[in-house]
């Protein structure tokens, strides 16, 4: 008999999903009210998630996993062998899954339809209700902006890295914001930066047919960078177009080569005949030298070195101050930690610590040690 279930709460108002990096138990063990049996996080918290009370944890989840806030980690059974139940204390009439991770019910669906709102735009955080859909039509179809002398340019998100590239678009003067969009419906009405928060992804059809076809990513996925990849494959299939931005303060040679939807920060240095592909991002103060290619969604944090003709796979962090030698090869999805020190090729998929000396051996030492 299943006796609770363990979701995934809601740390961080700007972040609908979060990292599981630690799982404390084993399937099927025995747990008492109170034991620590998660450890998830955002990029900006995180939190261990304790056991409400004594039973048998049954997994759901994966060291590893990124999940949306309301996915289901485990559940707590009175015995250790029992299957498991495909939709706890919710009756499937009731209630209808998403890929997505979205939950509503039939009538809110119904209406949703009927209204022309794309589900996948509708908030994952809590239960959609009829009210929910009412609400966010109701203020797509307000969505009224004047002529502006520059081109409008959406922008997705309100956290920190949003705060970032709003100040790159301002000191450039080439756009104006027509504000700002954000799936933490608790936001819509208020400020940031002084540019206003419209609404959640709901309001993308209404801002398109108003003319804005523009749109800049500021989520800046440092946890997950797939999470930054599904924002802008959002936006692109409804209809917006990505321009390069780059802070009036970098410093861009004229052979260095810059993709759709590139993002460069203040102080930044991109070198003679580098090659920045589509979506990836030199944040404040990284040097990227000449001849190096930088693949599409990965992103140098901020203080990183690139030597020349160094090459970096897709969807790949560089953290924050990482050196590397000339020629370096690092291959796709690969997340290097801050202060690390890359003096060989690094394959495709692998993890390297913060202030590690990276030779391609399996055994690496601490940065500073003889």
């Amino acid at each position: 008999m299943l006796k609770s279930e363990l979701l995934v709460p809601l740390l961080n108002a700007n972040e609908p999903e979060a990292r599981l990096v630690g799982v404390h138990v084993r399937d099927g063990q025995a747990v008492e009210k109170g034991q620590i049996l998660f450890t998830i996080e955002t990029t900006k918290a995180a939190t261990d998630i304790e056991s409400p009370e004594a039973g048998f944890i049954r997994l759901l989840a994966n060291e590893g996993d990124t999940l949306a806030v309301g996915d289901r980690l485990a559940v707590i059974t009175e015995t250790a062998d029992e299957p498991l139940p495909q939709s706890p204390d919710l009756p499937p009439s009731s209630f209808l899954s998403h890929p997505s991770s979205l939950r509503i019910t039939k009538p809110a669906r119904a209406l949703a339809e009927a209204l022309g709102l794309d589900l996948a735009s509708l908030p994952t955080d809590r239960l959609v209700t009829e009210e929910i859909v009412r609400q966010m039509a109701g203020a797509a179809a307000q969505i009224v902006l004047p002529p502006a002398e520059r081109p409008y340019l959406l922008m997705y998100g309100a956290g920190g890295h949003a705060k970032s590239v709003m100040e790159i678009v301002r000191q450039s003067g080439e756009f104006a914001i027509a504000g700002i969009v954000d799936d933490n419906a608790a936001l819509t009405g208020k400020e940031v930066l002084g540019i206003p928060v419209l609404g959640t992804r709901a309001l993308l059809p209404a801002l398109i047919a108003q003319g804005v076809t523009l749109a800049v990513n500021g989520v800046g996925g440092i946890l997950d960078i797939n999470l930054r990849v599904r924002v802008f494959e959002l936006l692109e299939a409804a209809g917006f177009s990505f321009p390069a931005l780059i802070h009036p303060r970098a410093t861009l040679e004229p052979s260095a080569r810059v993709g759709e939807g590139v993002q460069v920060f203040a102080n930044a240095y991109v070198g003679a005949e580098a090659e920045l592909r589509p979506r990836c991002m030199v944040n404040t103060g990284a040097v990227v030298s000449h001849d190096c290619v930088i693949g599409e969604y990965s992103h140098i944090a901020p203080g990183a070195l690139l030597a020349g003709h160094v090459h970096v796979g897709e969807r790949t962090l560089v953290g924050m101050g990482v050196t590397t030698a000339v020629g370096v090869r690092i291959g796709s999805r690969v997340r290097v930690g801050n202060g690390a020190i890359l003096l060989a090729d690094v394959p495709d998929g692998i993890v390297i610590q913060a202030g590690r000396y990276w030779t391609g051996k399996a055994e690496e030492r601490p940065s500073g040690r003889r």
